[in-house]
């Protein structure tokens, strides 16, 4: 079977089992070529393909899917950074394939391809970044990996760390410490906190350790070569939700506030005279309680910190000066942190990249085009479904989205597209993702029995509609990272304003999204009805309230030019080149 081709070259092979739509019947066509008249695909949640298997055996597949073979996508120049430097020197074809296998060096090679198959293979599913990491990110990744070899679960250093921690004492000196990751909130909100973590674990040579509750183990493979992130089951601290909360005695706020840390203590107080562990309380409200260099400078004695929070904070470490110059090595593309970040930890285990696979490879590979709206609207914000509807309507209008239908006189209506090259018929797949199937089903119906009007054709696809989060269920934690990294592999992106499953998504990508912007009611439409994201880079929606060592009533742009506030959310800060 031969692969479609756009004039820029080859796209991935195209699937071969499609369901056609025609008039309210369904039919299955098999083939390379779909027939001439325009193709509305339809595949909800509820249908076999994202069922996972629950308990011990089983199929993640309950209908048999064709297989295809991935071909890298063309390169194309970066929306950020033109084109690639023609003035180094050639490197061979097989040194520019290992670049590109391991994410120009982000990855190691050490691991088992097997054991986890998206590591090596997700490039394949995406345009090449437009962003390089930087030779010391690279290297400092290395050691780290060399580091939590050294001081992980299993090794004699973690055992004795761990015997210092169930005796009640915190050790003078210590070869290792660890940053405690524990889960809070979303998945998206997980994302971007443990990204974070990761990053504070980079900059105080701390090792990153996950308490991974039932509903997070096994969504993501382990990224450390030789070892493991997953706490151990014989941990001294068992019950992490009843132990670590606002109220707890072991959070430095609290520590601050009953004046156990407190003044000159903050620079005199010795290791020995500290607890265990620390508790680095760091939820949206909570944000401004560590971020000043005489605290970071009392939490780096402690050799057990565990951390919790439902944010992006990592943002907030570009505005403290004793990490600035670390990071500016780290990341010289500000707006590429999490990007890279992301690249690096978050790989979905072999059960969540067949899922993620098999839905591209049968519904996605074929297009021309692929276009992702992410539609999320919030209980406390409950927009009727007409107002936001109307909405993306109006955003697509106003950015050229989606395909022109064309009426009977021969003029097309709807949002536009420009007309494909040499009179090709382009082949544009929309990915809607939300609890709701309304949006997905009202687009769909936009197109069915239509042509475009430059006769191209139109797949329209939702993966699932599960009408509720439910953070506590494996499965929906399971299909949710599917739909993040089917998200990430669109070209053009729309992302719902705030949510932070639209954050991952496009941070993954590395592209700047179009945002729907919040209605500053459920009644009132809101307006615009979008715009572009200045940055690929996540918003922090609760910076801290006081920036240490600022001139007071100093705003955030005068601390430093990178940082600034956020398109969708104006109290928030995000991070800028």
């Amino acid at each position: 079977m031969e692969a479609n081709r756009t004039p820029a070259g080859a796209h991935n092979k195209a699937a071969v089992g499609v369901w056609t739509v025609r008039g309210g019947d369904k039919e299955t066509w098999r083939g390379c070529r779909p027939p001439p008249e325009v193709l509305v695909v339809g595949f909800l949640g509820t249908m076999a393909l994202l069922v996972l298997s629950s308990g011990g055996g089983g199929s993640l597949m309950s209908v048999a899917l064709p297989k295809t073979e991935l071909v890298q996508r063309p390169d194309a120049a970066s929306p950020v950074h033109g084109a690639p430097d023609r003035d180094k020197p050639a490197a061979s074809p097989q040194h520019r394939q290992a670049d590109v296998r391991l994410l120009g060096g982000l990855l190691s090679p050490a691991f088992d391809e097997q054991s986890c198959r998206s590591r090596y293979t997700s490039y394949l599913y995406r345009r090449p970044s437009p962003f390089r990491p930087s030779p010391y990110l690279v290297e400092r990744l290395r050691r780290y990996e060399a580091r939590h070899r050294r001081c992980g679960p299993g090794s004699p250093l973690f055992k004795e760390a761990v015997e210092h921690l169930r005796s009640g004492r915190n050790a003078a000196r210590s070869d290792c410490q660890y940053a405690v990751w524990t889960p809070f909130n979303g998945l998206g909100n997980r994302m971007l906190a443990l990204a974070s973590t990761f990053l504070y674990a980079l900059l105080t040579d701390r090792v990153l350790l996950v308490h991974a509750p039932h509903e997070f183990d096994g969504l993501f493979c382990n990224p450390f070569p030789g070892s493991s992130w997953t706490l151990p089951a014989d941990f001294p601290i068992a019950d992490f939700e009843g132990t670590f909360t606002m109220t707890s005695p072991a959070s430095y706020k609290n520590m601050k506030q009953a004046g156990a840390i407190s003044g000159d203590h903050l620079i005199n107080v010795t290791a020995e005279a500290l607890p265990a562990y620390v508790f680095l309380d760091l939820i949206q409200s909570y944000t401004g309680a560590a971020f000043c260099e005489a605290d970071q400078r009392v939490l780096a004695k402690f050799n057990w910190m565990v951390l919790k929070s439902d944010v992006y904070f990592a943002t907030a470490f570009f505005l403290m000066p004793a990490y600035r110059r670390e990071l500016a090595r780290l990341f010289p593309d500000k707006e590429a942190v999490f990007h890279h970040l992301s690249r690096y930890l978050f790989h979905p285990s072999n059960d969540v990249w067949g899922i993620v696979s098999r839905f591209y490879e049968a519904y996605l590979a074929g297009a021309d085009e692929r276009l992702g709206l992410q539609v999320r609207v919030f209980p406390e914000l409950p927009v009727p479904f007409e107002t936001m509807y109307g909405q993306i309507m109006r955003c697509s209008a106003q950015e050229d989205l989606l395909p022109k239908v064309a009426r009977e006189d021969g003029e097309a209506r709807n949002s536009s597209a420009m007309p494909p090259p040499d009179g090709a018929r382009k082949m544009t797949s929309i990915l809607v993702t939300s609890l709701s199937p309304e949006y997905y089903e009202r687009i769909r119906g936009v197109y069915r029995g239509n042509r475009t009007g430059t006769g191209g054709r139109v797949a329209v696809h939702q993966p699932s509609h599960e009408g509720a989060q439910h953070t506590e269920a494996r499965g929906h934690n399971q299909r949710a990272l599917a739909e993040i990294y089917l998200l990430s592999f669109c070209d053009r992106i729309v992302t719902t304003a705030v949510s932070t499953f639209g954050y991952v998504a496009h941070g993954l990508a590395g592209v700047r999204p179009l945002m729907l912007l919040r209605s500053p009611s459920p009644e009132m439409p809101a307006e615009p009805p979008c715009v572009r994201s200045l940055s690929v880079e996540p918003c922090l929606h609760a910076p801290p309230q006081q920036v240490c060592d600022a001139p007071e009533g100093s705003g955030i742009g005068a601390i430093v030019p990178y940082v600034r506030h956020c398109e969708d959310v104006h109290r928030g800060v995000k991070l800028f080149s």
